[in-house]
């Protein structure tokens, strides 16, 4: 039987959960895991897989639960072994795999001796309890990050898209759990997962979307973090409506390092001076939506591909987006490409829509957004009113819980971690954030483009100092670390 959330569910749910804090391991029974065999897609080498029973509604922890799934690479090194690192890679997204992600990618084998690496399904995604909003393939096409609006015309247009979506997630079989879905809950449920496997404290590291629950858990549970390391870090609201429209001056801050690099490359024609460079790229963009690619991708498209073609850096990476764009700019074929495969789409999306609505409310007045788009139209040109443009979250109801952003009080445990020039999480939201923590927070800026700092980039500096801080718990004081060459 399909599921309406109804006003009357909504205001009970606001009822019951109206500033929450953090639940103790003492407020609830102590949750179990069941070991079980991995999925086939999850069953890396060195992986266990569980299961937990959580509490849909914290404040009724005798209620109805809500399954959620989680992965263990646990220490071969029992002598070295200091506890549990909860990992997330940001999304919100499935997790399960991302310990073997992370070892793959090089995390150190000193880290990987010093704790069980868990990763984590959060509830509503992947495995852990999945939601649905019965989205279209074309409606899951559209992804989670809006399109670039051209004018005020096309955000009406895509409202009546977003409001569509909103009304069948309001409709789904899984409706009547989306009120719990949030960042405040999936922290609760990693506190659970620390005391199910016994441990006093559990320390995090966590990218992008990461960051945010990261600053949720160490803000609710400042006696049970350990060490809280937050990665390519979103501004103190986490992905609200700021937060999505600081995408636009993320391009803005990345973009140079292309256009830098593809001045000094002139086997693209793309230009011989950064400005030319720039100068192409809204060329490309016009002509695009005049006449779309042999592959159909009109300018907006356009826009979004480059967006996404700046979280990576370096050679390999620009010359792979400077050879699209050779593609576009003479009307060739776009070179192979590669996209990983994204089991459960429907489960993510739905899963991540219901955390961007549930955790903060959302202006629900289409003329809001469309001002917004004009506005960072012309403050962002590249991406600007695509970051800005209207989101489901508009038609969702209030959030039934007051949002949670980063406290000041509590332990010295937090440490964030932040490219100068990142499209997606820029520096601005990154800066707002260490504030916010006041003197709980250091960060460590580094000078260099991308998403995804720690192991995920190649600065010596900064990948050093994370690693002591996570082996020995001294926290390193704010740091700048400089470009790293060769």
């Amino acid at each position: 039987m399909r599921k309406t959330l109804s006003l009357a569910a909504v205001v009970t749910a606001a009822a019951a959960l109206v500033a929450v804090p953090g639940v103790s391991s003492a407020a609830t029974p102590k949750p179990e895991v069941q070991w079980v065999t991995c999925p086939t897609d999850v069953g890396l080498p060195g992986l266990e897989c569980g299961k937990l029973q959580l509490p849909l509604d914290y404040r009724k922890p005798q209620g109805r639960k809500t399954e959620v799934m989680i992965t263990r690479l646990a220490s071969k090194n029992p002598a070295q072994r200091k506890g549990i690192l909860l990992t997330n890679p940001g999304g919100p997204s499935e997790g399960l795999t991302f310990p073997a992600v992370l070892k793959a990618v090089g995390l150190p084998q000193s880290v990987l001796d010093s704790y069980d690496v868990i990763g984590m399904d959060p509830r509503g995604i992947g495995y852990s309890s999945p939601s649905t909003c019965d989205m279209t393939e074309e409606q899951m096409a559209d992804g989670s990050v809006p399109p670039y609006a051209n004018n005020s015309a096309e955000v009406r247009q895509r409202a009546a898209e977003v409001k569509k979506i909103a009304e069948q997630c309001l409709k789904s079989s899984s409706a009547d759990e989306l009120p719990y879905n949030t960042t405040a809950n999936i922290a609760r449920d990693m506190d659970s997962v620390r005391a199910a496997l016994g441990e006093k404290k559990a320390s995090f590291l966590g990218y992008s979307y990461g960051s945010y629950l990261g600053s949720v858990f160490a803000t609710l549970f400042p006696k049970t973090s350990d060490r809280v390391v937050i990665d390519s870090n979103l501004p103190p609201g986490g992905w609200d409506v700021e937060g999505g429209r600081l995408m636009g001056r993320g391009v803005e801050d990345t973009f140079p390092d292309f256009a830098k690099w593809a001045a000094a490359h002139p086997e693209y024609g793309l230009g011989t001076t950064p400005q030319q460079v720039r100068a192409k790229f809204f060329d490309l963009a016009a002509r695009l939506d005049e006449k779309p690619s042999v592959e159909g991708i009109d300018g907006r498209l356009f826009r979004f591909l480059n967006f996404t073609g700046l979280y990576a850096t370096g050679d390999a990476a620009f010359a792979k987006l400077a050879a699209s764009w050779k593609a576009f700019d003479t009307g060739q074929p776009q070179p192979p490409q590669e996209y990983p495969e994204v089991p459960r789409v429907q489960a993510l999306l739905a899963g991540r829509l219901n955390v961007m609505c549930g955790d903060s409310a959302w202006p629900s007045s289409v003329r809001t957004y469309e001002r917004n788009v004009e506005i960072d139209r012309l403050r962002h040109p590249m991406f600007g009113a695509g970051a800005a443009n209207i989101q489901p979250c508009a038609f969702f109801p209030k959030p039934v819980e007051k949002q949670v952003l980063p406290s000041d009080r509590g332990p010295r445990n937090v440490l964030l971690v932040q490219n100068e020039r990142d499209p997606a999480t820029p520096l601005a939201g990154a800066q707002s954030t260490r504030r916010a923590f006041g003197d709980r927070a250091a960060m460590i800026t580094i000078d260099q483009g991308g998403h995804g700092a720690y192991v995920f980039g190649k600065n010596t500096c900064a990948n050093d100092k994370v690693t002591e801080y996570l082996l020995g718990g001294r926290r390193p004081n704010d740091t700048k670390c400089a470009a790293q060459t060769g």
